[in-house]
């Protein structure tokens, strides 16, 4: 069997989907074998969006008054919310998880053009594996969300393959021959570099099914890298000494 974990972090649930799209691509594959787990909440927490140090409203007066408008605050804490009682059952993710995948497919929302605190910690904590090689030759996709065409997806995702490389994992992409949909003018997401969805500014959207089928193509891509690859690094580790995964 070919074993591939999805990985991924969600605040509103945008990349929660995308990250079940790229499951039920990776569970179509014949002789496959998926985890869909979550990275658990660290450091972001509602109050943050309502409150500065202390519970004190954030200085700026009327501009910060503009601010909440805009991105709707108020609705964005009630996602957040509602968006966690919805994933309480996906098990969390742990450094033995990717010890046993043979690919991984992360998730993740885009935080000011890069990958969110929570995932980078998750990364650190699994630092180990950097040591020992755990994850080298396994194939790696991305997928992540943003507010907006010009919000930084396809930097975050960019960056997002440099820790991944000191991983030593292989990199898979969304090639345009497989991928149509993100030709176009549309205001939809996709990329090369990975799927993509785009939230709006106020998280009010919903990843568009073109975008959702891009997020299955790539964890079927994942999946198809994966069982090609998982004789040679499976072998590689026995030569190795390193015990199987479980």
């Amino acid at each position: 069997m070919t074993r591939i974990a999805v990985v991924y972090y969600s605040a509103f649930g945008h990349v929660y989907e995308m990250a079940q799209a790229a499951a039920r691509g990776a569970a179509a594959m014949p002789d496959t074998e998926v985890r869909l787990l979550r990275i658990g909440e660290e450091a972001l927490e509602p109050e943050a969006y309502r409150s500065g140090p202390g519970g004190r409203t954030p200085a700026g007066g009327g501009q910060q008054e503009d601010l909440t408008r805009v991105f709707d605050i108020e609705g964005r804490v009630r996602k957040y919310r509602e968006s966690r009682e919805q994933q309480r059952g996906v098990p969390p993710a742990s450094v033995s998880d990717l010890e046993w995948a043979d690919g991984v497919v992360w998730g993740f929302p885009t935080y000011y053009g890069m990958m969110p605190a929570q995932m980078k910690l998750f990364l650190e904590r699994a630092g180990l594996l950097n040591l020992t090689g755990g994850l080298e030759g396994k194939p790696a996709g991305l997928l992540t969300s943003a507010g907006s065409i010009h919000t930084g997806h396809e930097a975050a995702l960019l960056t997002a393959m440099v820790p991944l490389l000191h991983f030593g994992m292989i990199i898979v992409g969304s090639p345009y021959t497989e991928n149509p949909e993100y030709l176009t003018t549309e205001g939809i997401g996709g990329t090369p570099y990975g799927p993509s969805t785009l939230a709006g500014p106020d998280s009010s959207l919903r990843p568009d099914p073109r975008e959702l089928a891009m997020a299955e193509r790539l964890g079927a891509r994942v999946a198809g890298a994966a069982g090609a690859l998982a004789p040679w690094n499976r072998s590689r580790r026995e030569e190795k000494g390193a015990p199987p995964p479980t």
